[in-house]
């Protein structure tokens, strides 16, 4: 975890089931001085790779963007939190996957808007500009000689990535895998892009940014932008367990669909996202009976609320909505982090059927009636979780769901 305050498993932890928002004032540029209604996004200050690439000569690292160091340490970390020691696995048997919606954006944006007119003038340039960058980089660092790429998809890229790497102990290809992300979205072009699709997508939130994300409330506004990198060790459960490791989770399966339908609004009937629901059940040999708990992509948009509330109806149409499987949102915490948003859903759920314990969305007083499902908004919940579902929704029309089961 390398995320605004958050360098940690525990961090990450503490903070989600805690209801403790990073998201503060934003700093890294003037909405006002930009024309945009923006104060609040969830940033990272002050960070240093060194005690996470302690074998990285500063020669290098300054060749390297803050993004590339990030995702670096990420990595790092995530091999270090599971425990995979050089020699555990044979370096051709272990690869890195990372998603990110945009890549290096803030790096070209400072090149092309003049920001930094020796961008060009130095080897590290070819490093900087690469979105795939930080994961060939991080293999070299790890010695990983097996599958490395970078998924670009928007918001689905996290649990797209997660199912490659599936794909990957499955098949057999892999022994462990290194999956996670990277974005850095907080710019103006980015904040503009958002704020043009109209009020109610990116938060004006100016009095108290910790509430600038309100997921299914009547009053929410929008997503504040996040930014950081998340990376999960997968492997397969027999080579887990013969060398002793943790075990937070088991990932049972992955679905995902392109609606091929509109391009910016998800499936408002609900039905399409039920049925990847399902479909990603059903491979695991579950069904929609057994799920305990949901993690929200949660946005705090108005399409994005319904259409959850929506797919669970759907799900569950006998049901209630006082007796429908609780669901939470993670976003009020972290802002909106695109490409990695699937990442740390999967991680958050992770964690949540490793202590038992629901994660709340927080910022959350006053239910939109057409959003009236069991939501877990008065702190954590402790309770019994065996089968528990992440969702995404993203740009292009596109769903994705990760079912994760809790570790034996």
């Amino acid at each position: 975890m390398v995320l605004p305050n958050t360098l940690s498993v525990d961090q990450f932890w503490s903070n989600i089931s805690g209801g403790r928002s990073q998201v503060g004032r934003l700093t890294r540029f003037d909405g006002a001085e930009a024309g945009l209604p923006v104060y609040a996004a969830a940033e990272i200050s002050g960070f240093d790779h060194h005690p996470f690439l302690p074998e990285l000569t500063d020669p290098h690292a300054a060749k390297y963007s803050r993004e590339i160091l990030i995702a670096m340490s990420a990595v790092a970390e995530a091999r270090r939190d599971a425990g995979l020691a050089t020699g555990d696995v044979d370096p051709r048997r272990l690869g890195i996957i990372m998603s990110s919606s945009r890549g290096p954006f803030s790096w070209w944006r400072d090149v092309l808007t003049g920001a930094d007119p020796a961008a060009f003038g130095d080897k590290g340039a070819m490093f900087r500009g690469l979105p795939g960058c930080p994961a060939s980089l991080s293999a070299i660092y790890n010695g990983a000689q097996g599958l490395v790429t970078t998924v670009s998809n928007a918001c689905v890229g996290g649990h797209q990535a997660i199912g490659l790497a599936v794909r990957e102990l499955r098949s057999g290809a892999a022994d462990a895998m290194l999956v996670g992300g990277h974005e850095f979205p907080i710019v103006p072009e980015v904040a503009a892009c958002y704020r043009a699709m109209g009020h109610g997508v990116i938060s004006s939130e100016r009095e108290d940014p910790t509430r600038a994300v309100r997921p299914y409330s009547n009053d929410r506004e929008g997503f504040a932008l996040g930014e950081g990198s998340v990376v999960l060790c997968l492997e397969r459960e027999s080579v887990a367990r013969a060398r002793g490791a943790r075990v937070y989770a088991e990932i049972l399966s992955v679905a995902s669909l392109n609606e091929a339908a509109h391009p910016t609004t998800m499936d408002l009937t609900g039905k399409v996202t039920a049925s990847v629901v399902e479909d990603a059940l059903a491979v695991a040999g579950r069904s929609v009976a057994d799920v305990d708990y949901y993690c929200a992509h949660g946005t705090a948009t108005r399409y994005n609320d319904i259409a959850e509330s929506r797919a669970l109806r759907a799900l569950y149409p006998e049901l209630s909505a006082g007796k429908l499987p609780p669901l939470s949102s993670n976003k009020p915490i972290y802002g909106h982090t695109f490409g990695i948003a699937g990442i740390i859903n999967t991680a958050a759920t992770s964690l949540m059927l490793h202590h038992q314990t629901i994660a709340p969305t927080i910022n959350l007083s006053s239910i939109d009636p057409e959003c009236d499902q069991d939501h877990v908004f008065e702190g954590a919940r402790r309770t019994e979780l065996d089968l528990a579902v992440s969702m995404s929704f993203a740009f292009g029309s596109q769903t994705s769901v990760v079912a994760l089961g809790a570790a034996a």
